[in-house]
């Protein structure tokens, strides 16, 4: 078992197999292993880092991975250390995920500046692990210094992604037929700039016309931030086209952020939900595992199924079951 000394020098000095392995830890559910990886992110938390956090989101089909490949090579040609969290769809029957981001990014898996770990984005909303805000800290303390995080978009609650990077950017596609409808308007609310992809070859001008619609609709909604109004550009991945400006956006954002606290005050917003995401976490863990919930959830389960026992009160008879437990539990401790 690798100790904490041996993870926090070897992500510290770069080293690749070691990172790897720490990435690994904090996705375990063991509990001695979740133990092992809090005290390792307290520890690397001492070594900031002024890492760029970009999320990047579409629905599936709109390009991103060939979109990611080309930009990490870009930043990676400019001197950059790319780290790319792609997170996969899961089968909600059988558990199982593609995991095929290494195969669609085939410049970058080969990259020694660039790292790329595909992971199950299992039940959690917003097409992120739970883990994704460990893993980001683990790059940047590993000497990544731009980390991509490419989400499932696949209508989840992109919310959670905006909520963990500094800039959130949008892929969209032209001729979709409802460019601004349902969950895409949710998602414009949230971007930091919207780029209409596959603007190449004969459906360039779909893409500007699509590209305009947006711009439109953005003037209609109120702007997240008072310093910055998303931008909306076409691009493609396919040819390089646009990404070089893409980047100058996204570094003009930070120097507006910078400038006025912005940057500061969302990294702290962002650090107490962290604080709160885990909390969550914690608890559903400790509920599912619980000796008395245990016992009776198959029960529970069956009897809500059949029709028996209302969806409430199975959750009242849980919750007391686990509350009483852990009531228990501490007056033993006294």
């Amino acid at each position: 078992m690798t100790t904490l000394e041996e993870f926090v020098t070897g992500v510290l000095e770069g080293d690749r197999t070691t990172l790897s392995r720490a990435v690994t830890l904090i996705e375990s559910r063991r509990s001695d292993h979740q133990h092992l990886a809090a005290q390792l992110i307290a520890e690397l938390g001492k070594h900031p880092t002024s890492a760029q956090r970009i999320g990047i989101t579409g629905v599936p089909g709109v390009g991103k991975s060939t979109f990611i490949d080309q930009f990490g090579m870009n930043l990676i040609e400019q001197g950059h250390r790319v780290a790319v969290l792609a997170v996969d769809p899961t089968s909600q029957r059988t558990g199982g995920s593609i995991l095929g981001d290494k195969t669609r990014m085939q410049r970058l898996a080969v990259s020694p500046e660039a790292f790329i770990r595909p992971s199950p984005a299992g039940a959690t909303l917003g097409g992120v692990t739970r883990s994704t805000r460990e893993a980001m800290l683990l790059c940047e303390a590993a000497g990544f210094d731009v980390v991509l995080v490419e989400t499932v978009g696949v209508g989840q609650s992109e919310t959670i992604v905006s909520e963990m990077v500094d800039f959130f950017l949008v892929l969209m596609l032209s001729g979709a037929g409802d460019e601004l409808q349902g969950i895409k308007k949710g998602v414009l609310e949230l971007a930091d700039a919207v780029a209409v992809n596959k603007a190449d070859g004969d459906n360039s001008l779909r893409a500007a016309q699509a590209a305009a619609e947006y711009r439109h609709a953005l003037r209609l909604m109120a702007p997240e931030s008072p310093n910055w109004s998303p931008p909306v550009v076409t691009c493609s991945g396919l040819t390089n086209e646009g990404l070089a400006e893409l980047w100058q956006i996204i570094q003009q954002q930070r120097e507006v952020f910078e400038a006025s606290g912005e940057r500061v005050s969302r990294r702290r917003t962002q650090q107490v939900r962290w604080m709160w995401s885990m909390i969550h976490d914690r608890l559903d863990d400790a509920f599912r595992s619980d000796p008395q919930v245990s016992a009776l959830m198959a029960d529970a389960i069956a009897e809500v199924e059949a029709g028996t026992l209302g969806a409430t009160s199975a959750a009242e008879q849980l919750t007391s079951a686990f509350l009483e437990g852990s009531s228990q539990k501490e007056r033993t401790r006294e």
